[in-house]
């Protein structure tokens, strides 16, 4: 059982993780470059917690529990000595990376999986500062770290098949939800997100839309569907051949940009056209169609309410 975590690293993120792991219950031993720093960062995610909670965000002991199961440690190699996980949360740099890897694996049990919370760099990389890298991994989660529900878990090809579930249990009983994928550069998560913004930025340089009319094309249209169904069950629902259609005139005008995904094209040569005829990229039958269709009238009244709520973000163009 995973009950003591280590974070090496107690900036932004290594303090948000830090904070959604001692909410669970578990200890949560923080480190960093010093121990001054490690205790600093203590105290903030303590007054963070304590904030969170009179915002209705956390709990409303969120700031004892955070204080009762968070300790600064004197240093990685402390942090790391009897800790069941250690997470490292340093910057996107690979030597330092690498260097933090070496000293966590070289202090910690040799039973205790070890984590990175890499955004783009390989997990395989990684691995070769870990001693036992059959018990490393990536444990991607997404900023911040204590409201974001989705924590992308990569293990590399070296990694024990077994040591997976056990994370992805962790994250559940931390409230997250862990998925598997694989080591990949960017993962899935800034795969799409980068690819996103690549179009996003391209619209704004040849005129088509200011960034604030793509900002609110985005919101208020597909990115209002995101939080229910994924690509793949927006694709199944809309109908497969309809989005083969769009891609021939998305080909057409942009060819070096455009072109049908091969699973598409094969899908609907098969006639597995999405929702209507049972298959596509999922299994939904078509006698579902009604519950689809109430289940996604109900959320998109409750997201514009929850919009109306809280208003227009606070962001200037």
């Amino acid at each position: 059982m995973i009950s003591h975590v280590a974070i090496v690293g107690s900036g932004y993120m290594g303090g948000g993780i830090a904070q959604v792991i001692a909410l669970s219950g578990r200890t949560v031993s923080l480190a960093d470059v010093t121990a001054e720093i490690a205790a600093t960062n203590r105290e903030r995610i303590i007054r963070e917690a304590e904030d969170f909670a009179q915002r209705g965000l956390f709990p409303a002991d969120a700031a004892a529990r955070v204080a009762s199961n968070v300790t600064a440690a004197e240093s990685i190699e402390e942090a790391a000595a009897t800790a069941d996980l250690i997470e490292e949360a340093v910057p996107e740099v690979l030597a330092i990376k690498h260097d933090t890897l070496r000293r966590i694996s070289g202090a910690a049990r040799a039973d205790a999986l070890i984590g990175s919370n890499t955004s783009t760099i390989s997990i395989g990389v990684l691995a070769e500062a870990v001693s036992h890298p059959e018990r490393f991994l990536g444990i991607h989660f997404s900023n911040p770290a204590t409201f974001i529900p989705g924590v992308e878990v990569i293990p590399h090809a070296g990694t024990d098949p077994d040591v997976v579930p056990r994370v992805v249990e962790f994250l559940r009983e931390c409230g997250k939800v862990g998925v598997p994928v694989s080591d990949v550069t960017g993962f899935v998560l800034n795969r799409l997100q980068y690819a996103l913004f690549s179009e996003a930025a391209r619209l704004v340089e040849e005129g088509v839309a200011s960034a604030e009319a793509v900002d609110l094309i985005t919101r208020t249209t597909f990115g209002f569907r995101l939080p229910f169904f994924g690509p793949f069950a927006i694709a199944d629902i809309a109908g497969l051949d309809v989005y083969e259609f769009c891609y021939a005139s998305l080909q057409e005008g942009y060819p070096d940009r455009f072109a049908p995904p091969q699973a598409l094209t094969e899908l609907v040569a098969r006639g597995d056209k999405g929702v209507k005829s049972g298959r596509g990229f999922l299994s939904t039958p078509p006698e579902s169609l009604p519950e689809v269709v109430a289940y996604r009238d109900e959320a998109y009244a409750a997201m514009s309410a929850l919009l109306a709520k809280l208003g227009t973000a606070p962001v200037e163009y």
